[in-house]
């Protein structure tokens, strides 16, 4: 699994990061774990395959929003039960 963070400028309430975790969700439709936070400034999910972060970046600046930077990490759950 992959972690995928990204860091995302203009999220000013919580409809902002709604925005922000549907365009996700739409590019992604794999993604699960969708989040994101104003305050951090950042959005984030998981799936299982890599994805392709241009195509993201993109889609989220289509939104009105800027994305500055796109990270990826290995991702392990978490929890009693693997």
């Amino acid at each position: 699994m992959i972690k995928t963070t990204l860091k995302v400028d203009g999220m000013m309430c919580g409809m902002c990061e709604a925005h922000v975790c549907d365009v996700i969700r739409r590019e992604v439709p794999t993604a699960k774990k969708v989040s994101a936070s104003r305050g951090k400034g950042e959005a984030s999910f998981v799936t299982e395959e890599a994805v392709d972060n241009e195509k993201l970046k993109a889609a989220v600046s289509a939104t009105g929003y800027t994305c500055t930077e796109i990270s990826s990490e290995p991702y392990e759950k978490k929890g009693w039960f693997k």
